[in-house]
């Protein structure tokens, strides 16, 4: 459920203040991942890596209280679930978009992503939900990538993630992701310790 909320009731109130008039109030963080132990269950259990890495990422985002809020046309917004928003090649050479609801559960996580997923190919209809935080997500395995930069309008204020492809090493494979927020929603150190819990996150799959 969506309901706006009163800034100066929150922990956001100073940086809505400031943040929510400037002209670019994106920030990214880059960060390489050891995404080994993902290689290895997506292997071993024929799961897909990006279902994984987007089941962790939901993971990690819901043990944040700020992925709960969410800035948009002047207001601040809080939900109750968050959702991991995935881009999929349609059929008909374009792209298609829907929001995978957060569960602790992989095994359900995966069958809502795979059921959404090869929906949306098939159709070309988005399937979007208007009442859960998204978390958007990207994922651009054509080649390897140091770092994305999306928009920095401040017209999509949703948090975002992206990756390029992995890179296996001897002992480890590795995966820069960027993310992106907007700073009135989250401060460094929160995206500091999302991007900490993510990687538990994922070495605990």
């Amino acid at each position: 459920m969506k309901q706006e909320i009163n800034p100066k009731d929150t922990n956001r109130a100073i940086a809505f203040e400031q943040w929510m008039k400037s002209p670019m109030p994106m920030v990214t963080f880059t960060k390489t991942f050891d995404v080994t132990r993902l290689c290895k269950v997506s292997r071993r259990r024929g799961f897909k890596f990006n279902m994984l890495l987007c089941w962790c990422i939901g993971r990690a985002a819901s043990k944040i209280d700020e992925f709960y809020m969410l800035p948009q046309k002047g207001k601040l917004y809080r939900y109750d679930r968050i959702a991991i928003n995935v881009i999929v090649d349609n059929v008909k050479g374009g792209l298609s978009f829907c929001d995978v609801v957060v569960s602790d559960d992989l095994e359900a996580f995966n069958a809502n992503y795979q059921h959404l997923t090869e929906t949306i190919s098939q159709t070309c209809q988005d399937i979007l939900d208007d009442e859960a935080a998204i978390v958007g997500s990207s994922a651009i395995t054509g080649t390897e990538l140091d770092s994305i930069v999306n928009q920095y309008s401040g017209i999509f204020n949703n948090p975002f993630l992206a990756w390029g492809r992995y890179r296996k090493g001897w002992l480890k494979t590795t995966l820069p992701i960027s993310f992106q927020f907007h700073h009135a929603q989250m401060d460094g150190s929160h995206a500091a310790r999302f991007l900490e819990e993510l990687q538990r996150v994922i070495n605990k799959v």
